[in-house]
């Protein structure tokens, strides 16, 4: 509504100045003059700036793809939060649209705000809220989507937004574990080359200068460092450097490839040590997605099908696909599970008896909680190795350096004591 500034004359002969909200001038005339004033003067106001601004910014709206679909996606922390919100909203009885508008009104500005929006706008529209989840894949996957539609389906949707928000919850905690856990090795360890390559780039030399002006025999310990030395200086060194980073490079294009993504996460699964680690994570993963969708009363096909997408793991994945397979031919999970060899006994015999006493969803998220700690542990197990073997590396780097440069100079103090 236009917004009106006026100069009036009040019943005391005084001049009064203000503005006031109306549809049309003739309004706001009569608005002032229903106050008691007089109007001398009344004019619409001019928008400013910063609301022409706004105005432009609200009716370009968000950036678009070329089919119309916004740009952008929710970090998986944005996610989270926005599930278990409307989780609480849903339970209180709030409806649908309004939990929607509520929590678009809480985002900051940017495309998850505008994608609620959207849904708001979708379900306000005659769209279930399924569907309206749908039409962005990029921000709910189709694990989202599934259990959202089975919660519609069942008419326990606060129930199934709970039963989201605590998977996602789960994951994020277990993968913020992983990642700090990680930082401290990897700071060491970036810290302790770049000592070491500032030590063969500017210190060695100056040792070799020395020792080629004293005419000294160097100690092949000696020798090798400075070759090491010159070789990291050289174009040479800066040649391996580029190549090194081109391969990374080209290994991670070339893992983004099918054929690629296969042989690497076969890799993966057989590193020692690593590879436990990360075979226990994505059961975990599995276990705790196949549970989820179970418990909120997907069908079990799909609920492998989404899984097989879900995992991060394209080799079992494919196993995961053979054992939907075998159930379309009437097997249950437990025995083709086993044939794949990729999954514990553990998993296979707790599957088997869930599949038994009809208790399939609490089994799996009993061993969806197991693997889960013993990934902790590991993980946190690996870092207090880890810590010591890098120290005892850098000290091994270092003590190997000081050796080589001091075995020259001992052996001229030698001779000039024996001089």
């Amino acid at each position: 509504m236009p917004i009106f500034a006026y100069e009036a004359i009040n019943a005391q002969g005084q001049k009064e100045t203000g503005e006031l909200e109306a549809a049309n001038r003739n309004q706001a005339i009569l608005d002032i003059r229903n106050a008691g004033l007089k109007p001398t003067k009344v004019a619409q106001r001019a928008e400013t700036a910063a609301a022409k601004k706004s105005a432009k910014k609200e009716e370009a709206g968000p950036a678009r793809t070329k089919g119309g679909k916004i740009k952008g996606r929710a970090s998986a922390q944005q996610l989270t939060d926005f599930t278990a919100q409307m989780a609480v909203l849903i339970d209180a009885g709030l409806p649908v649209v309004r939990s929607l508008k509520v929590l678009a009104r809480q985002q900051k500005p940017g495309a998850f705000k505008f994608i609620i929006e959207d849904v708001s706008e979708s379900v306000e529209q005659g769209s279930s809220l399924s569907e309206a989840f749908g039409n962005h894949p990029r921000t709910f996957d189709r694990l989202y989507v599934n259990m959202i539609k089975a919660g519609e389906a069942g008419g326990i949707l606060d129930t199934i937004l709970q039963r989201l928000a605590d998977f996602m919850e789960k994951a994020q905690r277990l993968k913020k574990k992983v990642i700090g856990a990680m930082i401290y090795p990897i700071i060491v360890m970036s810290v302790a080359v770049m000592i070491l390559t500032g030590i063969m780039i500017f210190v060695i030399p100056a040792f070799k200068q020395m020792f080629e002006e004293q005419g000294m025999e160097l100690h092949i310990m000696t020798a090798a460092l400075i070759w090491v030395s010159e070789g990291i200086a050289s174009i040479y060194g800066i040649l391996f450097a580029v190549a090194v980073a081109l391969i990374g490079f080209g290994l991670a294009a070339w893992g983004r490839t099918p054929k690629g993504e296969r042989v690497l996460d076969t890799v993966k699964l057989k590193l020692p040590i690593f590879g436990n680690i990360i075979k226990k994570a994505v059961t975990a993963r599995f276990t705790r997605t196949l549970g989820t969708l179970v418990m909120a009363g997907v069908p079990i096909l799909e609920s492998l099908n989404i899984c097989k997408n879900a995992i991060g793991n394209v080799v079992l994945g494919e196993a995961i696909d053979k054992v939907a397979n075998s159930i379309k031919e009437g097997e249950t999970i437990a025995g083709p599970l086993s044939e794949t060899g990729l999954f514990d006994d553990l998993v296979v015999n707790m599957i088997d008896v869930g599949e038994e006493t009809g208790e399939l969803d609490k089994m799996l998220m009993k061993v969806a909680d197991t693997f889960d700690t013993y990934v902790d542990i590991a993980v946190e197990s690996l870092v207090s190795i880890l810590e010591p073997v890098l120290i005892v590396f850098m000290g091994g780097a270092i003590g190997f350096i000081v050796i080589a440069l001091f075995l020259p100079l001992v052996g001229l103090i030698d001779a000039i004591g024996g001089a």
